[in-house]
């Protein structure tokens, strides 16, 4: 997840708790299925030979959902060595082993050739490196043509600066075509994303009984929850969907 709150509180505990609690979740951030699809029909062309990067996949809930409704081979890349553990077994589960493979690795370093990629996908994790960064490094890593598609936190309050169009502006001057862009549903939060961590409460509780790090990590993600019920009117996240512009100009 991305905002403000959640950047404030949930990073600053152990990676290794925070890893092994998101293990028993499917989603890692906001989103759904449905947003997933949404997004990617807006994106034409794939086909068999099509090259897929999944950037910050963890477990890949919203990487198999690519897979089930994309042609093409598809890479999920995370520094999480477990989620990419989990990532390749849910592609088992799923038979789609054959071009679905996680990988560990990080976005700072990304190992894709130049121009190799015909979409590069990340919902919620871009801002791990900063968007207009991400923007820019990953450009050139998509072939002409090729489409970037990534969900990142924006505050819909008019006391903020309007982000939404200052990303948009973002995206044109990093060089490309903006090709949609829209709000996720409140359900992305509630129905995909916390409602499902109930399960997951349980067993870390029970798992790390008595360990105060790791109570405080649930306060956190529970407070976390609390504020988006509270603040929702003014914060959330928004999918982008951008075209590399061939040749690029500007």
């Amino acid at each position: 997840m991305n905002n403000d709150n959640n950047h404030n509180t949930i990073q600053e505990f152990d990676v290794n708790l925070i890893c092994d609690f998101f293990l028993n979740t499917n989603r890692q951030g906001p989103g759904s299925p449905e947003a997933t699809l949404k997004a990617l029909s807006f994106i034409n062309n794939l086909t068999v030979q099509s090259l897929i990067a999944d950037l910050g996949c963890g477990t890949g809930g919203q990487t198999m959902v690519l897979a089930q409704h994309t042609p093409g081979s598809i890479t999920g890349l995370d520094f999480f060595p477990e989620f990419i553990e989990c990532f390749n077994r849910n592609a088992e589960k799923l038979n789609l082993q054959d071009r679905v493979k996680g990988v560990v690795g990080s976005m700072d370093a990304l190992s894709f050739e130049k121009e190799s990629l015909d979409l590069i996908w990340s919902e919620g994790a871009i801002y791990n490196i900063g968007f207009e960064r991400g923007l820019n490094e990953w450009r050139n890593y998509l072939k002409p043509g090729g489409y970037l598609a990534v969900s990142e936190s924006v505050w819909f309050t008019d006391h903020r600066p309007a982000e939404i169009p200052n990303k948009v502006v973002q995206i044109q001057k990093a060089g490309y075509i903006p090709v949609a862009t829209f709000i996720l549903p409140e359900n992305c939060w509630t129905e995909h994303y916390y409602v499902p961590q109930a399960k997951a409460k349980e067993m870390f509780i029970k798992k790390y009984a008595g360990n105060k790090t790791a109570e405080k990590l649930m306060a956190s993600i529970c407070h976390e929850a609390e504020l988006y019920s509270k603040y929702k009117e003014y914060y959330g996240y928004a999918f982008f969907i951008a075209k590399k512009i061939n040749p690029f100009q500007g």
